[in-house]
């Protein structure tokens, strides 16, 4: 499909990381087996902890949830560059675009805001454990997950929406394997995208919150295990707190890594690596279960 045809139907042509078709059908496969392996993984997570009686601790709760969100977020992108790449168009409508941006961003957030959720329940944990069942009973667990959720339909209604007054120019080519608003933002015929960057520096400052409160819960976390007379019960925390921060610390460096980098108009293997590893992040600990 050319490009003039592209710019007539009101859509983009997504480049992936190569113009060669071979290639794109091996990124494509790769992308097809990482994404299958994850969604089983995530499949089997949300199955034990729905109906594992002993898996029913807020902990697993929110796991599950995360489970969730990882599984919808890979599906949000995956299957369509799978199938344009497979079918060797590319194409991508303006409204499938659109689409992608509010359920990636409404979904990564969610992501960010209930690792965020767990981090603190570890810390009620180790720290306050007279009390965990009174600050995490289930109803206010319930509350937080409504939250999580809520939050990332905002996150995504605000990117999509400054997104949606971007005027789009020229060449609608996006050297990228989804609709990426990095990308996007290369395409604005002048400055009306300073929506789209309000929107990212608001959402930016709130991850950093996030972050700060990550920080502050394993802080007071480690200062507690320090003074743990018990090898046992360090041994024990450890066991179920490092593999949330290794998921934490594995989830905001690629993302740093792939989103605060400049965008490049020819994407490099470390380019595929970085969108890979950050969009199947919680796979790796299922040592959670």
């Amino acid at each position: 499909m050319t490009t003039r045809n592209i710019t007539t139907m009101n859509g983009f042509l997504l480049k992936g990381f190569s113009d060669n078709h071979e290639l794109q059908i091996l990124h494509a496969l790769l992308f097809l087996v990482t994404y299958l392996f994850s969604s089983a993984g995530n499949f089997i997570i949300i199955t034990i902890t729905t109906l594992a009686p002993q898996l029913q601790s807020p902990m697993y709760y929110f796991l599950k949830h995360l489970s969730i969100l990882d599984l919808s977020s890979l599906s949000v992108t995956v299957p369509q560059y799978v199938d344009s790449s497979l079918g060797g168009s590319g194409y991508i409508s303006y409204e499938q675009c659109m689409l992608q941006i509010f359920f990636f961003a409404a979904l990564a957030w969610s992501e960010l805001a209930i690792l965020t959720v767990m981090s603190y329940d570890r810390y009620v944990a180790v720290c306050l454990p007279l009390h965990y069942e009174v600050i995490m009973s289930s109803r206010k667990c319930t509350w937080a997950v409504a939250a999580v959720w809520i939050s990332g339909g905002i996150s995504g209604t605000l990117y999509t929406a400054s997104t949606m007054s971007i005027r789009f120019c020229g060449d609608r080519i996006i050297h990228q394997f989804f609709c990426d608003i990095p990308q996007l933002l290369k395409l604005s015929c002048s400055n009306d995208y300073f929506e789209v960057l309000e929107v990212s520096t608001f959402l930016s400052v709130m991850a950093f919150a996030c972050f700060m409160g990550i920080a502050f819960s394993y802080g007071q976390i480690f200062s507690a295990v320090l003074k743990m007379p018990s090898a046992e019960g360090r041994s024990k925390v450890f066991s179920t707190c490092l593999p949330h921060l290794f998921v934490v610390s594995f989830f905001l460096s690629t993302g740093i890594c792939a989103y605060l980098k400049p965008t490049s108009d020819s994407p490099t293997a470390l380019n595929l690596m970085l969108y890979l590893l950050h969009s199947t992040t919680p796979n790796p600990p299922r040592c959670y279960l």
